[in-house]
């Protein structure tokens, strides 16, 4: 079988939706033709997908926070803001201004606090503890708590 020739073929009849959508059958389906309903995705492509998306926040994270809170971020900030980015998405966490300028000024215990008062913190209470207590501890370059 020439697999090059069937995957083309199959790309042409197919076509490519990169986002979901209902088939001629009403299946949930994406790509060249995944039927997300029946097939899924695989383990592996989850991962795949997962590293993706975490590569896609940490370029929004370089790109979109402000440098005076990038240089104040241990290594664990760093992937505490990636995290929230990869959440809900860069335009949501730069909306964390009262953290963003805690953390700009070394203040952990309010960059804590103010993680804590948002919707965020109330819809995803577990969530919300646990990266703000990184935060709080570990997060912030010499932060005074």
């Amino acid at each position: 079988m020439n697999w090059e020739r069937l995957k083309e073929r199959i790309k042409r009849h197919e076509g490519l939706r990169l986002k979901p959508y209902k088939d001629t059958t009403g299946k949930l389906t994406i790509g060249y033709g995944r039927n997300l309903e029946d097939v899924g995705i695989t383990e592996k492509e989850a991962e795949f997908l997962l590293d993706e998306d975490i590569r896609r926040a940490y370029v929004q994270y370089l790109t979109g926070i402000p440098h005076n809170v990038q240089r104040m971020l241990t290594e664990e900030g760093e992937e505490v803001l990636v995290e929230m980015i990869f959440q809900m998405g860069l335009s949501k966490v730069l909306g964390f201004q009262k953290t963003l300028k805690a953390i700009a000024e070394g203040d952990a215990e309010t960059a804590y606090k103010e993680m804590l008062d948002s919707r965020w913190a109330r819809q995803c209470p577990n969530r919300a503890k646990e990266l703000a207590e990184i935060m709080r501890e570990r997060g912030i370059r010499g932060g005074r708590k």
